[in-house]
Protein backbone atom coordinates (compact mmCIF):
# COMPACT_ATOMS: atom_id res chain seq x y z
CA UNK A 1 0.00 0.00 0.00
CA UNK A 2 1.50 3.29 -1.16
CA UNK A 3 1.25 6.64 1.14
CA UNK A 4 -1.83 8.05 -0.34
CA UNK A 5 -4.08 4.68 -0.75
CA UNK A 6 -2.66 4.61 3.43
CA UNK A 7 -3.92 8.21 3.94
CA UNK A 8 -7.39 7.60 1.85
CA UNK A 9 -8.25 4.28 3.74
CA UNK A 10 -7.28 5.97 7.08
CA UNK A 11 -9.07 8.75 6.72
CA UNK A 12 -12.60 6.17 6.68
CA UNK A 13 -12.17 5.18 9.99
CA UNK A 14 -13.80 8.55 11.00
CA UNK A 15 -17.21 6.80 9.63
CA UNK A 16 -16.81 3.26 10.55
CA UNK A 17 -13.91 0.72 11.38
CA UNK A 18 -12.34 -0.62 7.84
CA UNK A 19 -10.91 -4.25 7.89
CA UNK A 20 -8.81 -4.78 4.40
CA UNK A 21 -9.26 -8.20 3.38
CA UNK A 22 -6.72 -10.16 1.27
CA UNK A 23 -8.27 -10.67 -2.44
CA UNK A 24 -8.63 -14.12 -1.95
CA UNK A 25 -9.42 -13.62 1.81
CA UNK A 26 -6.52 -15.08 3.52
CA UNK A 27 -7.76 -13.03 6.66
CA UNK A 28 -10.71 -14.95 7.04
CA UNK A 29 -9.50 -18.79 7.37
CA UNK A 30 -8.64 -18.96 11.60
CA UNK A 31 -12.29 -20.17 12.33
CA UNK A 32 -12.46 -21.31 15.67
CA UNK A 33 -16.42 -21.70 15.75
CA UNK A 34 -19.39 -21.16 13.29
CA UNK A 35 -21.65 -18.51 13.40
CA UNK A 36 -24.57 -19.05 15.78
CA UNK A 37 -27.16 -17.45 13.33
CA UNK A 38 -26.41 -19.24 9.05
CA UNK A 39 -28.40 -16.83 7.78
CA UNK A 40 -27.24 -14.34 4.85
CA UNK A 41 -27.86 -11.06 3.21
CA UNK A 42 -26.08 -9.99 0.05
CA UNK A 43 -26.85 -6.79 -1.58
CA UNK A 44 -26.23 -5.83 -5.14
CA UNK A 45 -26.49 -2.43 -5.94
CA UNK A 46 -26.80 -1.36 -9.54
CA UNK A 47 -25.13 2.25 -9.19
CA UNK A 48 -26.73 4.28 -12.97
CA UNK A 49 -30.37 3.54 -12.35
CA UNK A 50 -31.21 0.38 -14.09
CA UNK A 51 -34.15 0.40 -16.61
CA UNK A 52 -36.35 -2.28 -15.22
CA UNK A 53 -39.20 -2.03 -17.77
CA UNK A 54 -36.22 -3.63 -19.63
CA UNK A 55 -35.22 -6.16 -17.31
CA UNK A 56 -38.84 -7.69 -16.57
CA UNK A 57 -40.43 -6.77 -19.69
CA UNK A 58 -44.57 -6.01 -19.17
CA UNK A 59 -45.01 -7.95 -22.74
CA UNK A 60 -48.46 -7.54 -22.42
CA UNK A 61 -48.96 -3.49 -22.29
CA UNK A 62 -49.37 -2.66 -26.05
CA UNK A 63 -48.13 1.22 -24.55
CA UNK A 64 -44.68 -0.44 -23.66
CA UNK A 65 -44.02 -1.21 -27.71
CA UNK A 66 -46.00 2.48 -29.09
CA UNK A 67 -43.87 4.74 -26.70
CA UNK A 68 -40.52 2.52 -27.40
CA UNK A 69 -40.45 1.67 -31.01
CA UNK A 70 -36.39 1.44 -31.17
CA UNK A 71 -35.67 -0.19 -27.53
CA UNK A 72 -38.55 -2.73 -26.74
CA UNK A 73 -37.76 -5.50 -25.97
CA UNK A 74 -39.83 -7.97 -29.09
CA UNK A 75 -42.44 -10.05 -27.04
CA UNK A 76 -41.91 -13.98 -26.69
CA UNK A 77 -41.01 -16.08 -29.30
CA UNK A 78 -39.58 -13.49 -31.68
CA UNK A 79 -35.86 -13.36 -32.75
CA UNK A 80 -34.38 -11.58 -28.76
CA UNK A 81 -37.56 -11.40 -27.80
CA UNK A 82 -38.79 -11.84 -23.93
CA UNK A 83 -38.54 -14.67 -22.50
CA UNK A 84 -41.73 -15.46 -20.50
CA UNK A 85 -41.98 -15.74 -16.68
CA UNK A 86 -46.28 -15.87 -16.15
CA UNK A 87 -47.60 -14.63 -19.30
CA UNK A 88 -47.40 -11.21 -18.64
CA UNK A 89 -43.68 -10.48 -17.76
CA UNK A 90 -40.91 -11.56 -19.47
CA UNK A 91 -37.16 -11.56 -18.72
CA UNK A 92 -34.74 -9.87 -20.95
CA UNK A 93 -32.98 -12.45 -23.44
CA UNK A 94 -29.56 -11.33 -21.91
CA UNK A 95 -30.44 -12.93 -18.62
CA UNK A 96 -31.51 -16.14 -19.55
CA UNK A 97 -28.87 -17.73 -17.39
CA UNK A 98 -30.79 -17.06 -14.75
CA UNK A 99 -34.27 -18.38 -15.99
CA UNK A 100 -33.43 -22.05 -13.87
CA UNK A 101 -33.65 -20.22 -10.63
CA UNK A 102 -36.63 -18.92 -11.52
CA UNK A 103 -38.05 -22.44 -12.93
CA UNK A 104 -36.64 -23.65 -9.21
CA UNK A 105 -38.53 -20.98 -7.41
CA UNK A 106 -35.23 -18.86 -6.25
CA UNK A 107 -35.65 -15.93 -7.78
CA UNK A 108 -38.50 -13.72 -7.81
CA UNK A 109 -39.30 -10.14 -8.69
CA UNK A 110 -41.00 -6.80 -7.05
CA UNK A 111 -42.37 -4.53 -9.98
CA UNK A 112 -43.04 -1.17 -9.44
CA UNK A 113 -41.18 -0.91 -6.13
CA UNK A 114 -38.86 2.36 -5.22
CA UNK A 115 -38.52 5.27 -3.36
CA UNK A 116 -41.45 7.57 -2.10
CA UNK A 117 -39.28 10.12 -2.52
CA UNK A 118 -39.47 12.34 -7.00
CA UNK A 119 -36.19 13.01 -6.93
CA UNK A 120 -34.46 12.21 -10.24
CA UNK A 121 -31.00 13.26 -8.81
CA UNK A 122 -28.43 9.98 -8.89
CA UNK A 123 -26.88 11.24 -6.18
CA UNK A 124 -29.95 12.28 -4.09
CA UNK A 125 -32.03 8.79 -4.88
CA UNK A 126 -28.54 6.53 -4.18
CA UNK A 127 -28.23 8.23 -0.54
CA UNK A 128 -31.73 7.75 0.68
CA UNK A 129 -32.13 4.27 -0.67
CA UNK A 130 -28.31 3.69 1.44
CA UNK A 131 -29.52 5.66 4.11
CA UNK A 132 -32.80 3.90 4.51
CA UNK A 133 -34.57 7.28 5.08
CA UNK A 134 -35.86 8.89 1.62
CA UNK A 135 -35.95 12.46 1.45
CA UNK A 136 -34.07 12.86 4.87
CA UNK A 137 -30.15 14.29 4.13
CA UNK A 138 -29.28 14.52 7.77
CA UNK A 139 -28.98 10.93 8.19
CA UNK A 140 -25.26 9.49 9.06
CA UNK A 141 -25.53 6.00 8.80
CA UNK A 142 -26.79 3.30 6.13
CA UNK A 143 -29.14 1.18 7.10
CA UNK A 144 -26.69 -2.12 6.51
CA UNK A 145 -24.80 -0.79 9.35
CA UNK A 146 -27.78 -0.26 11.70
CA UNK A 147 -28.87 -3.43 10.98
CA UNK A 148 -25.35 -4.84 12.41
CA UNK A 149 -26.10 -3.33 15.26
CA UNK A 150 -29.42 -5.15 15.60
CA UNK A 151 -27.87 -8.52 14.71
CA UNK A 152 -27.42 -10.65 17.74
CA UNK A 153 -23.36 -12.03 16.75
CA UNK A 154 -20.83 -9.13 16.06
CA UNK A 155 -17.33 -10.02 14.80
CA UNK A 156 -14.48 -8.30 12.91
CA UNK A 157 -15.46 -9.16 9.36
CA UNK A 158 -19.63 -9.94 9.71
CA UNK A 159 -19.72 -6.88 7.01
CA UNK A 160 -18.08 -7.27 4.22
CA UNK A 161 -17.39 -4.82 1.40
CA UNK A 162 -16.61 -5.53 -1.90
CA UNK A 163 -14.55 -1.61 -3.63
CA UNK A 164 -12.00 0.19 -2.29
CA UNK A 165 -14.02 2.38 0.17
CA UNK A 166 -16.77 1.85 2.54
CA UNK A 167 -20.09 2.55 0.75
CA UNK A 168 -23.05 4.77 2.60
CA UNK A 169 -25.31 1.72 3.04
CA UNK A 170 -22.30 0.26 5.52
CA UNK A 171 -21.26 3.52 7.11
CA UNK A 172 -21.49 3.77 10.58
CA UNK A 173 -20.77 2.59 14.23
CA UNK A 174 -20.10 -1.11 13.31
CA UNK A 175 -16.74 -1.89 11.74
CA UNK A 176 -16.66 -3.14 7.93
CA UNK A 177 -14.45 -5.45 6.23
CA UNK A 178 -13.19 -3.95 3.00
CA UNK A 179 -12.19 -6.64 0.25
CA UNK A 180 -10.44 -4.74 -2.57
CA UNK A 181 -12.09 -5.47 -6.02
CA UNK A 182 -11.01 -7.00 -9.10
CA UNK A 183 -7.89 -9.87 -9.25
CA UNK A 184 -5.12 -7.42 -9.34
CA UNK A 185 -7.32 -4.50 -7.63
CA UNK A 186 -3.69 -3.40 -5.63
CA UNK A 187 -1.56 -3.57 -8.92
CA UNK A 188 -0.64 -0.07 -10.12
CA UNK A 189 0.00 0.62 -14.12
CA UNK A 190 2.83 1.69 -14.77
CA UNK A 191 0.85 5.42 -16.07
CA UNK A 192 -0.12 5.59 -12.92
CA UNK A 193 3.31 6.07 -11.14
CA UNK A 194 4.61 9.64 -10.88
CA UNK A 195 8.34 9.49 -12.64
CA UNK A 196 6.64 8.17 -15.77
CA UNK A 197 4.23 11.15 -15.76
CA UNK A 198 7.14 13.05 -14.75
CA UNK A 199 9.50 12.10 -17.56
CA UNK A 200 7.27 12.87 -20.14
CA UNK A 201 6.64 16.45 -18.44
CA UNK A 202 10.36 16.77 -18.70
CA UNK A 203 11.06 15.31 -21.76
CA UNK A 204 8.01 18.13 -23.40
CA UNK A 205 8.84 20.71 -20.94
CA UNK A 206 10.89 23.44 -23.00
CA UNK A 207 8.86 26.42 -23.86
CA UNK A 208 8.72 25.82 -27.36
CA UNK A 209 6.08 25.20 -29.97
CA UNK A 210 6.02 21.51 -29.34
CA UNK A 211 6.01 21.88 -25.57
CA UNK A 212 3.61 23.91 -25.56
CA UNK A 213 1.36 22.12 -27.92
CA UNK A 214 1.94 18.65 -25.76
CA UNK A 215 0.82 20.56 -21.88
CA UNK A 216 -2.21 22.38 -24.01
CA UNK A 217 -3.11 19.39 -25.39
CA UNK A 218 -2.75 17.61 -22.35
CA UNK A 219 -4.98 20.25 -20.58
CA UNK A 220 -7.61 19.48 -22.91
CA UNK A 221 -8.04 16.10 -22.98
CA UNK A 222 -8.19 15.93 -19.44
CA UNK A 223 -10.96 18.87 -19.43
CA UNK A 224 -12.95 17.05 -21.99
CA UNK A 225 -12.47 13.78 -20.31
CA UNK A 226 -13.81 15.40 -17.33
CA UNK A 227 -16.89 16.62 -19.31
CA UNK A 228 -17.34 13.47 -20.70
CA UNK A 229 -17.57 11.47 -18.16
CA UNK A 230 -18.68 13.21 -15.55
CA UNK A 231 -22.18 12.19 -15.07
CA UNK A 232 -21.38 9.03 -15.43
CA UNK A 233 -19.14 8.49 -12.67
CA UNK A 234 -21.55 10.19 -10.50
CA UNK A 235 -23.94 8.04 -11.64
CA UNK A 236 -21.59 5.08 -11.11
CA UNK A 237 -20.65 6.46 -7.71
CA UNK A 238 -17.13 4.10 -7.76
CA UNK A 239 -18.81 1.27 -8.82
CA UNK A 240 -17.25 -1.56 -10.45
CA UNK A 241 -18.56 -2.05 -14.56
CA UNK A 242 -20.82 -5.25 -15.38
CA UNK A 243 -17.73 -6.91 -16.71
CA UNK A 244 -16.04 -6.74 -13.53
CA UNK A 245 -18.55 -8.10 -11.65
CA UNK A 246 -18.34 -11.88 -11.94
CA UNK A 247 -14.99 -11.68 -10.73
CA UNK A 248 -16.18 -10.12 -7.65
CA UNK A 249 -18.98 -12.08 -7.17
CA UNK A 250 -17.04 -15.43 -7.56
CA UNK A 251 -14.38 -14.09 -5.03
CA UNK A 252 -17.23 -13.41 -2.76
CA UNK A 253 -19.01 -16.05 -2.54
CA UNK A 254 -15.66 -18.11 -2.22
CA UNK A 255 -14.96 -16.01 0.86
CA UNK A 256 -18.62 -16.41 2.33
CA UNK A 257 -18.59 -20.34 1.64
CA UNK A 258 -15.22 -20.66 3.32
CA UNK A 259 -16.51 -18.28 6.89
CA UNK A 260 -19.66 -18.59 8.04
CA UNK A 261 -18.96 -15.23 10.27
CA UNK A 262 -19.84 -13.18 7.62
CA UNK A 263 -23.49 -12.46 7.34
CA UNK A 264 -24.01 -9.07 5.38
CA UNK A 265 -22.31 -8.22 2.25
CA UNK A 266 -22.16 -5.39 -0.56
CA UNK A 267 -21.04 -5.29 -4.15
CA UNK A 268 -22.05 -1.89 -6.56
CA UNK A 269 -22.07 -2.41 -10.25
CA UNK A 270 -21.90 0.45 -12.65
CA UNK A 271 -22.92 1.67 -15.86
CA UNK A 272 -26.34 1.41 -16.13
CA UNK A 273 -26.97 4.88 -16.85
CA UNK A 274 -28.62 4.58 -20.48
CA UNK A 275 -29.23 8.31 -22.23
CA UNK A 276 -28.16 7.13 -25.23
CA UNK A 277 -28.11 3.78 -27.47
CA UNK A 278 -29.67 1.51 -24.95
CA UNK A 279 -30.52 -1.25 -27.36
CA UNK A 280 -33.41 -3.68 -27.19
CA UNK A 281 -32.99 -7.38 -27.44
CA UNK A 282 -29.02 -6.67 -28.11
CA UNK A 283 -27.29 -3.69 -27.85
CA UNK A 284 -25.48 -1.45 -24.82
CA UNK A 285 -27.64 -2.92 -22.01
CA UNK A 286 -28.01 -6.67 -23.11
CA UNK A 287 -24.14 -6.99 -22.88
CA UNK A 288 -24.10 -5.49 -19.34
CA UNK A 289 -27.27 -7.73 -18.12
CA UNK A 290 -25.13 -10.55 -19.59
CA UNK A 291 -22.47 -9.75 -17.54
CA UNK A 292 -24.86 -9.16 -14.28
CA UNK A 293 -26.29 -12.47 -14.67
CA UNK A 294 -23.09 -14.66 -15.03
CA UNK A 295 -22.10 -12.78 -12.32
CA UNK A 296 -25.37 -13.05 -9.59
CA UNK A 297 -24.96 -17.00 -10.99
CA UNK A 298 -21.54 -17.19 -9.96
CA UNK A 299 -22.50 -16.00 -6.79
CA UNK A 300 -25.04 -18.44 -6.19
CA UNK A 301 -22.77 -21.46 -7.20
CA UNK A 302 -19.96 -20.33 -5.32
CA UNK A 303 -21.92 -20.55 -2.02
CA UNK A 304 -22.65 -23.61 -2.33
CA UNK A 305 -23.89 -24.75 0.58
CA UNK A 306 -24.88 -21.18 2.05
CA UNK A 307 -27.03 -20.49 -0.94
CA UNK A 308 -29.96 -22.59 1.29
CA UNK A 309 -29.26 -19.76 3.84
CA UNK A 310 -28.59 -16.76 1.71
CA UNK A 311 -30.98 -13.91 0.25
CA UNK A 312 -29.91 -11.56 -2.77
CA UNK A 313 -31.12 -8.39 -2.69
CA UNK A 314 -30.64 -6.71 -6.33
CA UNK A 315 -31.63 -3.09 -6.41
CA UNK A 316 -31.37 0.25 -8.23
CA UNK A 317 -31.81 4.04 -7.18
CA UNK A 318 -34.82 4.57 -9.91
CA UNK A 319 -36.25 3.51 -12.92
CA UNK A 320 -36.02 5.40 -16.38
CA UNK A 321 -38.79 6.77 -18.39
CA UNK A 322 -41.52 4.54 -20.18
CA UNK A 323 -40.84 6.64 -23.57
CA UNK A 324 -38.26 6.35 -24.81
CA UNK A 325 -36.15 9.53 -26.11
CA UNK A 326 -34.24 10.88 -29.04
CA UNK A 327 -30.84 9.28 -28.71
CA UNK A 328 -32.54 5.65 -28.26
CA UNK A 329 -32.19 5.20 -24.90
CA UNK A 330 -33.90 6.46 -21.32
CA UNK A 331 -33.86 9.46 -19.20
CA UNK A 332 -34.15 9.06 -15.28
CA UNK A 333 -37.89 7.71 -13.84
CA UNK A 334 -39.17 6.94 -10.66
CA UNK A 335 -40.43 3.04 -10.23
CA UNK A 336 -38.41 0.04 -10.87
CA UNK A 337 -37.91 -3.74 -10.05
CA UNK A 338 -36.30 -4.97 -7.07
CA UNK A 339 -34.77 -8.78 -7.62
CA UNK A 340 -34.86 -11.42 -5.12
CA UNK A 341 -32.62 -14.80 -4.98
CA UNK A 342 -32.45 -17.43 -2.31
CA UNK A 343 -33.25 -20.75 -1.44
CA UNK A 344 -36.64 -20.93 0.46
CA UNK A 345 -38.38 -18.41 -1.20
CA UNK A 346 -41.50 -18.41 -2.72
CA UNK A 347 -40.24 -17.41 -5.95
CA UNK A 348 -41.50 -17.79 -9.48
CA UNK A 349 -43.34 -15.20 -9.26
CA UNK A 350 -43.83 -10.95 -9.90
CA UNK A 351 -44.60 -9.76 -7.10
CA UNK A 352 -46.07 -6.02 -6.60
CA UNK A 353 -48.99 -3.56 -7.17
CA UNK A 354 -49.42 -3.71 -11.57
CA UNK A 355 -51.07 -0.45 -12.15
CA UNK A 356 -49.94 -0.44 -15.81
CA UNK A 357 -48.19 1.96 -17.96
CA UNK A 358 -50.84 4.50 -19.88
CA UNK A 359 -50.10 8.12 -19.44
CA UNK A 360 -52.56 8.43 -16.46
CA UNK A 361 -51.48 5.60 -14.31
CA UNK A 362 -47.95 7.10 -14.79
CA UNK A 363 -45.81 9.38 -12.21
CA UNK A 364 -45.87 12.41 -13.33
CA UNK A 365 -47.10 10.91 -16.35
CA UNK A 366 -44.05 9.99 -17.49
CA UNK A 367 -42.51 7.53 -15.25
CA UNK A 368 -43.86 4.36 -14.27
CA UNK A 369 -45.51 4.18 -10.69
CA UNK A 370 -43.89 3.04 -7.21
CA UNK A 371 -46.62 0.83 -5.43
CA UNK A 372 -44.32 -1.03 -3.38
CA UNK A 373 -41.94 1.11 -0.94
CA UNK A 374 -38.03 -0.28 -1.04
CA UNK A 375 -38.42 -1.01 2.63
CA UNK A 376 -41.56 -3.22 2.46
CA UNK A 377 -39.05 -5.61 0.24
CA UNK A 378 -35.94 -5.09 2.61
CA UNK A 379 -38.29 -5.61 5.77
CA UNK A 380 -39.54 -8.78 5.03
CA UNK A 381 -36.59 -9.62 4.02
CA UNK A 382 -34.60 -8.73 7.25
CA UNK A 383 -37.42 -10.40 9.33
CA UNK A 384 -38.71 -13.33 7.62
CA UNK A 385 -35.14 -14.42 6.11
CA UNK A 386 -32.19 -13.15 8.31
CA UNK A 387 -34.34 -13.77 11.50
CA UNK A 388 -34.52 -9.82 12.92
CA UNK A 389 -37.06 -9.09 15.41
CA UNK A 390 -40.00 -7.53 13.90
CA UNK A 391 -39.72 -4.93 16.84
CA UNK A 392 -36.57 -3.92 16.06
CA UNK A 393 -37.27 -2.98 12.29
CA UNK A 394 -37.67 0.75 12.97
CA UNK A 395 -33.74 1.12 14.26
CA UNK A 396 -32.89 -0.10 10.84
CA UNK A 397 -35.67 1.79 9.15
CA UNK A 398 -36.29 4.83 11.51
CA UNK A 399 -39.82 6.37 11.12
CA UNK A 400 -40.97 3.72 8.61
CA UNK A 401 -44.25 1.36 9.13
CA UNK A 402 -44.32 -1.02 6.87
CA UNK A 403 -46.05 -3.90 5.20
CA UNK A 404 -44.69 -7.21 5.12
CA UNK A 405 -45.12 -9.16 1.54
CA UNK A 406 -45.28 -12.88 1.15
CA UNK A 407 -42.24 -13.95 -1.33
CA UNK A 408 -40.97 -15.94 1.54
Amino acid sequence: MNRRQFLIQSSLFSASSLISIGAHGWAAQSIAASNPNPRRLIVVFLRGAIDGLSVVVPYREPTYYTDRPRIAIPKPGVANGVLDLDGQFGLHPALAPLLPLWQQKSLAFVHACGSNDETRSHFDAQDYLESGTPGVKTTRDGWMNRLLGVMSDHNPIQAVSVGATTPRILLGKRAVANLASGRNAGNRLQLDKPQVASAFDRLYGNDDAIGRTYHEARVARTELLKDLEAEMKMANNGAILPNGFPGDAQRLARLMARDPRIQVSFLAVGGWDTHINQGAGQGQLARNLGQLGNGLVALTEGLGAAYQNTTIVVMSEFGRTVKENGNGGTDHGHGNVMWLLGDGLVGGKVYGKWDGLEPAQRYQGRDLAVTTDFRDVLGTVLTRRLAVDESKLSQVFPQYTGQMLNFC
